[in-house]
């Protein structure tokens, strides 16, 4: 991770992955690989069918790279996780997204999936939302640090309406307000809803949306971990939170929040915890990790333990 593998670099070490039947995970994020390192491990991934895990985050990744990415997953079986957040997108087109949507619609295989950083409107969520709709073993979707808004919101809630297998939604830093949020809450209370965590957190929601979503934990019982800090949490909010908490409902290491009263007032305060990024390959701390860790979400059989980093 993090060194100064360019676009040789990840051309020798795609070629050298080409029948290797031993490494299951590779991190290659940070290093500047771009357009031409990206085409070389799609192409590795076309032979290689022992990789399970492949970090290419921030690595200067084009249009043409992530492209090749998502249809080479068309046909690749081996690939249960794969991240290609923050690519350095210059079309509005989102033609990276109408790619990734045809890919879900047909990939049985990936688990989780990282699109950080992607630029994603609610246009692409849109698309994405086709692919999704029809996935049957997606249950990590990262869309992070994106411009999705409520109209995005509702396409993801009827997702979740539907989908059994969808466990962990990361939504941070974009924008879904109060009417976005109230989506999910509906989603959430619906019967069929699988998730069990989803971060929130900051995208400008407000009392309505909140609250919403305090009130959809109260029916639903498979949500556990829930993170909403950076929002505005008004008073109502406050009190529907401490009441999670106070119940057991929503445990204080599952959340991002903690009560506390001043002068017979409510208010929250920010807690350190927060959705990590447990991958498949890093169940955190592990079955015996604190819950704070979020392990009891992360992959407890078939964890890839041989790992390469860039």
């Amino acid at each position: 991770m993090c060194n100064d593998i360019q676009t040789d670099g990840a051309e020798a070490l795609a070629k050298s992955l080409h029948h290797n039947s031993v490494l299951v995970s590779l991190r290659l994020n940070g290093n500047k690989i771009g357009n031409k390192g990206a085409m070389s491990i799609a192409s590795m991934l076309q032979i290689n069918n022992t990789l399970q895990e492949l970090d290419l985050a921030d690595c200067d990744l084009g249009t043409q790279g992530v492209v090749a990415l998502a249809i080479v997953l068309n046909s690749n079986k081996s690939l249960h996780s794969i991240n290609i957040s923050r690519p350095l997108l210059f079309s509005h087109q989102e033609e990276t997204i109408v790619h990734m949507s045809h890919m879900l619609s047909v990939n049985s295989t990936l688990r989780e999936l990282h699109l950080g950083k992607m630029a994603l409107t609610d246009s692409g969520m849109e698309r994405l939302a086709e692919g999704l709709h029809v996935n049957h073993s997606l249950r990590y979707l990262d869309l992070r640090c994106n411009r999705v808004t409520r109209d995005g919101a509702q396409c993801l809630a009827e997702v979740l309406k539907r989908s059994v297998t969808l466990e962990v939604i990361d939504l941070s830093s974009n924008r879904i307000e109060d009417e976005g949020a109230v989506y999910l809450s509906e989603a959430i209370a619906w019967p069929a809803c699988r998730l069990q965590a989803l971060s929130i957190t900051s995208n400008n929601i407000g009392g309505e949306g909140l609250v919403s979503l305090a009130k959809a934990l109260q029916i639903n019982r498979t949500l556990t971990h829930l993170y909403i800090w950076g929002n505005r949490l008004e008073e109502p909010v406050c009190q529907g939170f401490r009441e999670l908490l106070a119940s057991g409902r929503l445990p204080a290491d599952n959340t991002d929040v903690s009560a506390y009263e001043v002068d017979g007032r409510v208010y929250l305060a920010e807690a350190p915890h927060s959705l990590r990024r447990h991958y498949c390959w890093t169940p955190t701390q592990g079955q015996g990790g604190s819950p704070a860790t979020n392990a009891p979400l992360a992959p407890k059989a078939n964890s890839p333990t041989n790992t390469a980093l860039g």
